[in-house]
């Protein structure tokens, strides 16, 4: 059994956690940092959510996303101050207590460099500020399972663990760069668990189009369901301001995906592209000022 359990990750659900992304403090970018992910994996992700700081809400988020898929990773709520509740309502969800994680700590103190609004700060006199720390590694534990499975440390230079509760939900901290190496760093966990443990991932082909998308409809429909049977999605999705749309096709077979693209082009009257924007015509003012 690998450290974060032994169901195949064929589905994955994202869940976003913070009052500061629904009032529109904050920008939430680990979702699409999760799909690209979870794209170049093969991983199909099918569900992300924004919910607030609130126990019942998490709490039903998580439970609801754990039965229905393979692989859960929420962002935020994990910090020191009495809004991050992620951890204890991820525990009540499932029934289980919260416990000093000895190595996350030990890790802590020794990786934490002194902040220098807490000069007097000491690991061993109880203290508000000890206790605000101690909350980032009081984790939900489950005592019957062996806890190498429960607590993974994806990267060395980093105190922070990804919990793995009920065997596939994965807790992450919302600070963006710590998500994204954390995220990384589960790469090694997860290809043993995929379909394809090479994770060769999905492939996607683009084709921009001069046509509007009422001219394209009716063929796309056609080769929707021709493909369908293969694996393959057909997309079509209007740039608007622009004299281009684009047609993608998705899918794991990337050899089938290669014998549509000559059919596809010559029926949309586009050619493939490597980025949306890649056939667009300068703009008047990008013109007069090559002029």
């Amino acid at each position: 059994m690998s450290a974060a359990g032994s169901r195949t990750i064929q589905t994955a659900a994202c869940l976003i956690i913070g009052d500061e992304v629904l009032g529109g403090k904050t920008v939430d970018t680990n979702s699409a940092y999760l799909a690209k992910w979870c794209f170049s994996l093969g991983i199909n992700l099918k569900r992300i959510e924004v919910i607030e700081d609130d126990e019942s809400e998490i709490m039903e988020a998580v439970s609801r996303m754990s039965n229905r898929y393979d692989f859960i990773v929420t962002s935020g709520g994990i910090g020191p101050t009495h809004d991050d509740i992620t951890y204890q309502s991820i525990a009540k969800a499932f029934g289980l207590p919260l416990k000093l994680h000895q190595e996350a700590y030990e890790k802590m103190k020794k990786l934490s460099r002194p902040h220098p609004k807490q000069p007097n700060f000491d690991w061993n006199v109880d203290s508000p500020a000890l206790k605000a720390r101690l909350r980032m590694v009081e984790l939900p534990t489950d005592e019957s399972r062996d806890l190498s499975e429960q607590f993974i440390f994806p990267q060395q230079d980093l105190w922070v663990p990804v919990a793995v509760v009920n065997r596939n939900v994965h807790i992450l901290p919302g600070v963006p760069l710590l998500f994204q190496k954390l995220l990384d760093g589960l790469k090694p966990h997860v290809l043993p668990r995929l379909v394809d443990p090479e994770g060769k991932g999905t492939h996607r082909i683009m084709i921009s189009t001069p046509l509007p998308e009422s001219s394209v409809a009716e063929y796309l429909t056609q080769l929707a369901a021709k493909v369908e049977p293969h694996g393959v999605k057909v997309g079509s999705y209007p740039r608007w301001g622009r004299k281009r749309n684009t047609v993608t096709l998705v899918g794991r077979d990337k050899d089938y995906l290669e014998s549509l693209v000559a059919e596809a082009e010559e029926a949309v009257q586009g050619k493939r592209v490597s980025k949306e924007d890649e056939l667009d015509e300068p703009s008047d003012k990008t013109e007069k000022k090559k002029l």
